[in-house]
């Protein structure tokens, strides 16, 4: 039976530079990559220094590319369905349906997908609509722009942030009430906030030109940000039985070690929340020198 030193599941930017600190250590290790990375529908990822503009798949040819000089990784372009513990031999099987790996340490980092409050964003996100001000905030500068938020705070936050890249902001929270005090603050501003609930949007080929409210409204706009619902798209890690804190988030030591010896997670894949290329990198890396600490102190 071979038994691998750790398997990747995730091929996004925790995944592949976790991948690249392990095959440099001379671990034997498999990186799953399904190709369903969150970002993979903008044109563009910013932020990450030397690669600032790269598109996704760019970013993940390189990654890759880096990846197969490495003798000890093997990289299979499929998606895992089920992870069990063995725990009489303290290993894991990966099954991706067809074929089952054996690992003697298992990395989550799948990362997360987006829920929108519009169906209809799916159509103008990575395009005009972005969650990410510091991401795509650059590029939608002094254009009118629009905040879609159907959380107070939330709406009340983006709006903070995105009035830095444009004065030309109007928030629509899609059928729900502001405070007085956040009304006030947005009005001090000059930023219109509209809370009835929108019935379109109108653009073309993901481009946004108008928004149009229940009531007929009618508000030109060029794009904006949007706060998204983020979800992980599969129960790994409760198949795993990791622990969990009250907001759903892995609960971890801070270096990538989940409550359950041998498994281990990085990127965004942790907390159930969004990150950066850069921030997701470093949690790869942290992560990956962690588990390799961790047979190197197992076999001395």
């Amino acid at each position: 039976m071979n038994v691998y030193d750790c398997i990747v599941i995730g091929g996004g930017a925790a995944g592949s530079a976790a991948a690249l600190t392990l095959g440099r250590a001379r671990r034997n290790i498999v990186i799953f990559d399904d190709a369903t990375n969150r970002n993979r529908v903008t044109q563009e990822s910013h932020g990450y220094l030397t690669r600032d503009g790269i598109t996704p798949s760019e970013f993940r040819e390189i990654g890759l590319k880096e990846l197969q000089a490495y003798p000890s990784i093997t990289i299979c372009n499929d998606k895992v369905i089920e992870v069990k513990q063995d725990n009489q031999n303290h290993l894991f099987e990966v099954s991706t349906g067809q074929h089952r790996y054996t690992t003697e340490t298992l990395l989550l980092a799948t990362g997360i997908q987006e829920e929108f409050p519009l169906e209809a964003i799916k159509e103008y996100y990575g395009k005009s609509l972005f969650s990410c001000p510091y991401c795509d905030g650059w590029e939608m500068r002094d254009l009118p722009l629009a905040v879609i938020a159907e959380d107070q705070a939330f709406a009340h936050h983006l709006a903070k942030l995105v009035f830095n890249w444009s004065k030309d902001l109007v928030v629509f929270t899609n059928g729900f009430e502001l405070s007085e005090d956040v009304r006030n603050d947005l009005d001090r501003n000059h930023i219109q906030a509209y809370t009835t609930k929108i019935k379109r949007l109108h653009g073309k080929v993901g481009i946004l030109e108008h928004i149009e409210l229940e009531d007929g409204t009618m508000v030109a706009r060029q794009g904006g940000f949007v706060i998204p619902k983020f979800y992980r798209s599969n129960d790994l890690a409760q198949q795993l039985r990791c622990t969990f804190d009250e907001s759903g988030a892995i609960v971890t030591d801070g270096t990538g070690h989940t409550s359950v010896e041998g498994v281990y997670v990085a990127g965004e894949t942790e907390k159930s929340g969004p990150s950066s290329l850069l921030l997701a990198a470093a949690d790869g890396s942290r992560a990956a020198a962690s588990i390799n600490f961790d047979l190197s102190s197992k076999r001395f």
